[in-house]
């Protein structure tokens, strides 16, 4: 925790990121955006040319899509949802009157349609499934969303509303497959060229509850998750800064996602957390991107 806080505050006092008073809700500067923008253009360089669609969904998604999803069976401990206020004059008056002597002004706000988008890649199944069967070569798309996750640490690389990249696979067993093994080796060469030693390794997510440890096991077990990993508030514990992973069919056969021949198709996905990411270049390379190395600096900025 003391390296977390330290590196925390040599962010804030450098102006890199901007204090909010909300843990893992911050800011960023003008410097910290231009290293996010340098390092997805890197992400393009190596995934351009695979001819991806890209789709921009906004950081709120669909919550009736967002509860078909299964989210919440999985990672309740996880999820934000949007509330308004819906009342009449009266209640406004009775909010106001909570507020001006510190009560509880909240607990008349009601949910709305909306839900924090928890991954990039949510809202993208069931827009897929809509246009109906994928073509034999299968589907690949190219997503970047902020996302929410209600985790408050003092660990800079811990926020709650982050940035996500993805690309997202659908097709055959095969194909899926070989699409998340040839991003694990981009992603150790994309790391290598900005000055960041690594390692993957088989991982698992959170899941919530007794039963999510079942879940767990499966996961690894199956090798169906994996992280690259980059010390940054820890070597002992380095911060996951991408992720490739392999549903199998479980996102095919909730949204209905077909191939042209009927069957279910499989889904893969690699995530780049791009704050994490930056965070990982500062910590390593320093907080002056002046001072980086020649062969950082030209592998993000040419």
């Amino acid at each position: 925790m003391d390296m977390q806080t330290s590196f925390l505050d040599r962010l804030f006092e450098s102006g890199l990121l901007i204090d909010t008073g909300v843990d893992g809700l911050y800011g960023r500067s003008g410097q910290f955006e231009d290293v996010i923008a340098a390092f997805e253009r890197l992400i393009d360089a190596f995934g351009g040319g695979d001819g991806a669609e890209a789709m921009r969904f906004p950081p709120g998604m669909n919550r009736a899509i967002f509860e078909k999803s299964g989210y919440m069976k999985s990672f309740p401990q996880l999820a934000g949802t949007v509330h308004s206020f819906c009342g009449s004059e009266l209640d406004h008056m009775s909010l106001l009157q909570c507020m001006e002597v510190g009560d509880d002004w909240t607990k008349g706000q009601e949910p709305t349609d909306i839900v924090l988008t928890p991954a990039a890649c949510y809202p993208l199944y069931p827009t897929i499934a809509k246009r109906g069967r994928l073509p034999a070569k299968g589907g690949l798309f190219d997503l970047q969303s902020y996302c929410f996750r209600h985790e408050p640490s003092k660990d800079p690389a811990r926020q709650q509303l982050f940035r996500m990249r993805e690309y997202v696979c659908m097709g055959t067993e095969q194909h899926v497959t070989d699409f998340r093994q040839s991003w694990m080796d981009r992603g150790v060469k994309m790391m290598e060229a900005v000055g960041l030693d690594v390692t993957i390794d088989v991982a698992n997510d959170p899941f919530f509850g007794r039963a999510g440890k079942m879940l767990v096991n499966n996961q690894r077990d199956q090798n169906l998750k994996f992280e690259l990993l980059i010390p940054i508030t820890s070597s002992a514990n380095p911060t996951a800064c991408m992720s490739f992973n392999y549903h199998q069919d479980s996102f095919g056969i909730k949204w209905g996602l077909n191939l042209e021949d009927g069957s279910v198709a499989h889904t893969a996905c690699v995530g780049f957390g791009l704050e994490r990411i930056a965070l990982a270049l500062f910590h390593h390379h320093g907080l002056d991107v002046a001072e980086w190395p020649a062969k950082v600096r030209k592998a993000l900025w040419g």
